[in-house]
């Protein structure tokens, strides 16, 4: 059988999705040697690449192949202030600050979230993590730091607009295997979703430098 884009795409990121899941930071943050502040730290940042991203995708309403992946019900700025109140206090947001590597990571969202298969491939890599791996990570979050869906801490990884995960999931990738592009389009999207990922991964490789303590030389966060 032919391989579909969506299966393309996923095997093109796989080693990319491996390196992610074993991100030093992400390690120490689901085993709690991190704070609430340290977990909070990840959560400004990714405010910051979301506020560009959903720039973008209001942009993306009249672009014919665009608009097939605006889906307002996935927005996660509103969900990540409500954390950010919780995490940092009234004043959140003046204690949080984009990383240099956050700020290459939102000027690439700027440059290529203009035309559909650039907006595509940035949309794809963040919000379909969202809704695999990240639902893994609330569980752990809530376990860990004792956050309440629903009441700030990790309301940006519940999608309750978009109701059945699997079948958004099923849909997402149907829309992605019909997308009207032509092969040399189709490739530049999933250089672009290899690009993503590696910008991600800076993110977070930076949170790692700054905030994570050797193993064993901090207790488990409170």
């Amino acid at each position: 059988m032919t391989e579909t884009f969506s299966d393309q795409i996923r095997t093109a990121t796989w080693t990319d999705h491996e390196e992610a899941e074993a991100d030093g930071y992400l390690k120490a943050l689901m085993e709690g040697r991190l704070s609430r502040e340290g977990y909070g730290e990840m959560v400004a940042q990714h405010y910051f690449a979301y506020l560009a991203l959903e720039a973008a995708s209001r942009h993306m309403t009249g672009d014919p192949v665009g608009r097939g992946f605006v889906f307002p019900e996935l927005y996660r700025v509103p969900a990540l202030e409500r954390d950010l109140r919780v995490l940092y206090g009234a004043a959140w947001r003046d204690r949080i600050r984009p990383s240099k590597p956050t700020l290459t990571y939102v000027a690439r969202i700027n440059q290529v979230g203009e035309r559909a298969g650039g907006y595509i491939a940035h949309h794809y890599t963040r919000y379909l993590g969202d809704l695999s791996g990240g639902q893994f990570i609330r569980q752990g979050l809530q376990k860990t730091y004792g956050f309440t869906p629903g009441e700030g801490g990790v309301d940006f990884y519940v999608f309750d607009e978009v109701g059945s995960l699997p079948r958004f999931k099923t849909e997402y990738r149907r829309r992605l295997d019909g997308i009207a592009v032509d092969e040399a389009e189709k490739r530049r999207i999933i250089r672009e979703v290899k690009l993503a990922y590696l910008l991600n991964m800076e993110v977070l490789g930076e949170l790692d430098r700054v905030l994570v303590p050797a193993r064993g030389s901090a207790s488990r966060a409170s």
